[in-house]
């Protein structure tokens, strides 16, 4: 263990913010760190929309569903997939497009994970609480209009950053024979943990602060939340329709 370890294995997810102003110079400081982070073959297709003024963050809020941390929060990044950078780029050279497949796409949602992951241990070694809102692509089409984005970019997720106003509990994460295979993938190992994870999310939910689970139940565990997310139409299935409109070849 060692400082750095033990705040990566403390995070947890801000959602009450106090109206703390961050300075400039560490928001610069907070980027230039996610840009520091790894970038496949040295493209970095990936920029962010640093969004403070209270009008368009009170927009943001209610198109990604009403999440008031994003109002709260003094300071809200919003991480983009930018392969336009790419195509202007080339066309430096030679008036010709950028040739796309899902790999291109994966490209450039990978390097703007790599990069906001970076940025966000950077303000938490500042002593800032962050939480992701993946709810920015709920309506990415009137998200990429208020931002003015160019074809070939597209929101991947937003990132409120400020001073914690409150202290949630720690949420166990899964056992790590949920997620470490040695030379080859064990999925009986993987059932087992599931079953051992869900008795502690079962404790989790019920003892925590408030006592009640997701959707007001007393008693939730994570394998039916599972259940509970992906057997519904929270699935965002616009997404498709709305990428190969901005450009992006999913082929």
């Amino acid at each position: 263990m060692n400082d750095t370890i033990a705040l990566l294995q403390n995070h947890r997810s801000i959602r009450k913010f106090k109206d703390t102003v961050i300075p400039e110079e560490q928001i610069k400081q907070i980027v230039l760190s996610g840009q520091a982070a790894s970038t496949s073959s040295n493209i970095q297709a990936y920029s962010v929309v640093v969004v403070k003024d209270p009008v368009k963050k009170q927009k943001l809020s209610e198109l990604s569903g009403n999440q008031q941390q994003i109002v709260e929060s003094p300071v809200f990044l919003i991480w983009l997939a930018d392969l336009n950078k790419i195509q202007t780029a080339i066309r430096l050279h030679e008036d010709v497009e950028l040739k796309q497949n899902v790999e291109t796409f994966l490209l450039g949602t990978i390097d703007a994970t790599l990069a906001a992951q970076n940025a966000a241990i950077a303000a938490e070694s500042l002593g800032y609480g962050i939480v992701y809102i993946g709810g920015i692509r709920n309506n990415p089409q009137q998200v990429t209009e208020l931002l003015e984005l160019p074809p070939l970019v597209y929101p991947v997720f937003g990132l409120s950053i400020g001073v914690p106003d409150q202290e949630p509990d720690l949420r166990p994460r899964q056992p790590l024979e949920a997620v470490y295979h040695e030379e080859t993938y064990h999925n009986e190992r993987v059932v087992s943990a599931i079953r051992d994870y869900d008795e502690v999310t079962r404790h989790y939910y019920a003892t925590r602060k408030g006592g009640v689970g997701r959707g007001g139940e007393q008693e939730t565990i994570w394998s039916r939340e599972m259940l509970r997310r992906f057997n519904s139409d929270r699935q965002r299935g616009h997404l498709h329709g709305f990428l190969t409109d901005r450009g992006f070849e999913l082929k």
